[in-house]
């Protein structure tokens, strides 16, 4: 479909929409950036949101839009992407979001948006609409990405502790209350900076596909500045029931052991991030977790939570983009 047919209004409804999925991202995802610092008693509730909100948003100044490109040009063709793919892909995404929140399962917005997006071109277009190249690196990174935030957090966590072999575990506790507001604020941009691209990649490749912009064009500025301001307000609202899940459920944190698990996460999402991979925060986040409870023994790490977690992660892009099929066939239905 040619971007003439593409009405404003239905323009202006989509990009409405994805703004919405951007909001619910971060109120979805909040628990990964704050879900230790609270645990371990270093910030109350509120004020762990609004610092997480604040470096959400400040990664703007951070990151290249390398995550955006990837998302706007580089997982299905641009030539099939009109306003009933982008509906049916955000849809899914929502739709996926609320139902895992509700059951309080950390599950990835990231790779729900994937699962959309392919949901939605396989149903317009078939196999052909997919570019395997790129939909391939984020299937790659949905066992690398918490495989490496585990193997760092583990590592952090020894040598931490080795450096701190001699030190009194009141004077541990206290420095790392402190150096936790530093790995919580690190988290928090790689966060904005990773997740909040995302949406912008979505917003971009619906302005090109309804002719608005070319395919060539940068990403308009009020996109940019939008998307970072959505994830952060998303995330000052917080989705506790995840928290819950992410803090206190998988295993139980120290302020030492909170700040390796931030900080590993941190590194994976910089990484990422500048590499223009599409990572799952929640992903990340969940295996440093749990690589700085193994530190402890197994026995540590409450396997049967972790295990319910990494099913939602397998069922996660299917599950979307089933759902965003459907939608993509009501879509055309309705507009």
């Amino acid at each position: 479909m040619s971007g003439l047919e593409i009405s404003l209004g239905v323009v202006i409804l989509l990009v409405l929409l994805a703004l919405a999925f951007d909001f619910m991202n971060g109120f979805h995802d909040a628990a990964n950036s704050i879900a230790t610092v609270v645990s371990t008693g270093v910030l109350k509730p509120h004020q762990a949101v609004a610092w997480a909100a604040f470096f959400n948003v400040v990664a703007i100044f951070v990151f290249q839009l390398e995550v955006a490109a990837t998302i706007g040009k580089g997982t299905i063709d641009p030539a099939m992407v009109d306003h009933y793919v982008i509906f049916g892909a955000l849809i899914g995404a929502i739709g996926w979001n609320i139902i895992t929140w509700y059951h309080g399962i950390p599950s990835s917005s990231s790779h729900a948006l994937i699962g959309g997006l392919v949901g939605a071109a396989l149903a317009k277009a078939g196999p052909a609409s997919l570019i395997w190249g790129g939909v391939g690196k984020v299937v790659l990174f949905i066992f690398i990405a918490p495989t490496l935030g585990f193997l760092l957090g583990s590592a952090l966590m020894v040598g931490v502790a080795w450096l701190c072999n001699r030190t009194t575990p009141r004077k541990v506790d206290k420095l790392f209350r402190r150096m936790q507001l530093v790995s919580a604020a690190l988290y928090s941009l790689g966060h904005g900076g990773n997740d909040a691209q995302k949406t912008i990649g979505i917003i971009w490749m619906l302005l090109i596909g309804a002719g608005t912009i070319g395919q060539d064009d940068s990403v308009p500025v009020w996109v940019i500045v939008s998307c970072y301001l959505a994830m952060g307000l998303g995330t000052m609202f917080g989705g506790w029931r995840i928290v819950k899940t992410m803090g206190q459920k998988i295993t139980k944190l120290r302020p030492v052991g909170g700040f390796a698990a931030e900080t590993s996460g941190a590194i994976t999402l910089f990484m990422s991030t500048a590499l223009g991979i599409p990572v799952s925060t929640t992903h990340t986040i969940t295996g440093a977790i749990v690589g700085v409870g193994s530190t402890h023994g197994a026995s540590n790490v409450r396997w049967n939570v972790a295990g319910g977690i990494v099913l939602a992660w397998v069922l996660t892009i299917p599950a979307t983009a089933l759902i965003a099929a459907i939608a993509w066939w009501l879509g055309t239905m309705l507009f």
